[in-house]
């Protein structure tokens, strides 16, 4: 004999729903963005100050170059069984050899270029904490936090507005970032001032 189970039973996350006013199917399969180095007490309102729309297409070039470079080493191995037993020959073996070479070689040099790609410019309230959306080895997105105190503004380096990417530097030395002005939008032009300086005065 089966007793009736109440419906609401068997609706948990649709309870968990309705206490935080979000639907979770909106987080099913996603992953959420990794944070980095976020200091404490970071006021959570921020402002969007600049944007890259093609960081899409560098995402998807950064998986799909992992996972070529995987399918390259790979097939190393059985290379190296077919050569033992005679059924590949030496100069065969020495070019996929290249290949794989060649391929771990451009997958170090994209993934460095790539991580360092600014794909968002968030600032806090106050203006004292730069937030840098970015690109992580796997092509995930990764959120760094910068003191605007330590940025160096753009009237202070070499870099100008009009070539293809200038860089995000630190006083401190820390880790560099690169955007375009060419090919981003500046969302926020008095705040994105704020931090980098007058662009005005470097045209």
């Amino acid at each position: 004999m089966r007793f009736p189970v109440p419906a609401v039973w068997g609706r948990p996350l649709y309870r968990l729903q309705c206490c935080n006013g979000q639907d979770f199917r909106r987080w099913v399969g996603s992953r959420s963005p990794t944070l980095k180095e976020k200091p404490p007490g970071t006021e959570t309102e921020k402002f969007h100050i600049y944007r890259f729309d093609a960081i899409r297409i560098f995402r998807y070039l950064s998986r799909l170059k992992v996972a070529q470079t995987a399918l390259t080493v790979v097939a190393l191995p059985p290379g190296f069984y077919w050569y033992s037993q005679g059924l590949m020959a030496f100069n065969s073996l020495c070019l996929v050899g290249g290949i794989a070479g060649f391929a771990l070689a451009m997958l170090c040099w994209m993934s460095y270029f790539f991580r360092r790609l600014v794909g968002i410019l968030y600032v806090n309230e106050s203006g004292t904490m730069l937030r840098v959306a970015h690109l992580t080895f796997w092509g995930w997105r990764q959120d760094t936090y910068c003191p605007v105190a330590d940025v160096i503004p753009m009237t202070e380096t070499q870099d100008r507005p009009k070539e293809l990417f200038v860089r995000i530097q630190q006083y401190s030395g820390k880790q560099t970032f690169y955007l375009t002005l060419r090919y981003g939008r500046i969302v926020d032009r008095e705040r994105f001032t704020q931090v980098f300086g007058v662009l005005d005065t470097l045209k």
